[in-house]
């Protein structure tokens, strides 16, 4: 007869093996609760903007910030805010939508050009110039800002739309996006076989090439159009004339007139929190309505067959 010994799992086995938890679910309450605590940090200003923006002036400094008041004046502010002026703001966000618009479209095309040309061309002096490219990145905009000004009052372009619209169409960061994208996005054989049928480089471009690089074209042109929509300091210098503003400096105007007691200091000062907050609804529907594009096009450029 044989007999086969079985071992019995003692308690400390067993409460041991409860008391050590796998290393995998330790990292993943870790990197939750680093996103919960991202999640509020972006979250929590625009939850502040918004109940702001309901409350009247006496009631942003008299009650709790992150909290509604009694009195909701969301309505009413918004109405105050569009008519103040003679309705200068909605001329503002007229222009903020028509600098960010020509900006973006016309940044995201020149970017899927050169993009598709670093990509799919060689040439001499290729890696020199995409290395030119690389490094004019890391200037910061606002370094170019005065001698840009300065170029642009030699040829009168000063306090014109070009003078917001043509420094935004340049756009080292998208170049590279595209670049990269358009580099395993496009087969080379494609290429050859319209070169094959008789097909000029120009038609490939814009008939073959230009469609697979849509999920590329959608994201420059979303970083752009957020860029060009929060631009404040471009427009500050080189625009003189209000009717001319964009949103960022038309509000921040109305707020150094709220702080300089110039006009009615409490109107104004509602008026610069309600009107942040109708210019941050544009991008939100811009971003939801993109998004799934943006997504697309910033994970194919990086994943090779």
């Amino acid at each position: 007869m044989t007999t086969i010994a079985t071992r019995t799992a003692r308690p400390a086995d067993v409460t041991a093996g409860h008391r050590h938890k796998p290393l995998s679910d330790r990292r993943s309450t870790v990197l939750t609760l680093g996103m919960l605590a991202l999640l509020i940090y972006f979250v929590l200003p625009l939850f502040w903007l918004f109940v702001a923006s309901t409350k009247t002036t006496g009631d942003l400094f008299a009650s709790f910030g992150l909290w509604f008041s009694d009195d909701f004046s969301l309505l009413s502010n918004i109405r105050q805010t569009v008519t103040y002026d003679g309705g200068v703001y909605a001329r503002w966000m007229g222009n903020t939508i028509f600098y960010s618009v020509v900006s973006a479209g016309g940044a995201a095309f020149l970017c899927a050009l050169g993009g598709y040309g670093f990509a799919k061309y060689r040439f001499r002096g290729n890696g020199a110039m995409f290395a030119l490219v690389l490094g004019s990145i890391m200037v910061p905009t606002t370094a170019l800002a005065i001698p840009t000004y300065l170029l642009f009052s030699k040829v009168g372009l000063v306090n014109t739309p070009w003078a917001i619209i043509l420094p935004s169409l340049v756009s080292p960061f998208g170049l590279y996006l595209m670049r990269i994208y358009a580099q395993d996005a496009i087969p080379d054989g494609i290429i050859e076989a319209a070169r094959i049928d008789g097909a000029s480089e120009f038609r490939i471009f814009f008939q073959v090439a230009l469609r697979m690089l849509a999920p590329g074209f959608v994201t420059v042109l979303l970083f752009t159009l957020v860029a060009t929509w929060n631009n404040y300091f471009l427009p500050l210098i080189m625009l003189n004339n209000p009717k001319l503003y964009p949103v960022t400096v038309g509000l921040a105007a109305w707020s150094s007139q709220s702080v300089g007691g110039g006009g009615s200091t409490g109107e104004l000062l509602s008026s610069v929190v309600t009107g942040s907050l109708l210019s941050v609804i544009p991008l939100i529907a811009a971003f939801l309505l993109l998004q799934r594009y943006w997504q697309s096009g910033l994970s194919a450029g990086s994943v090779k067959d």
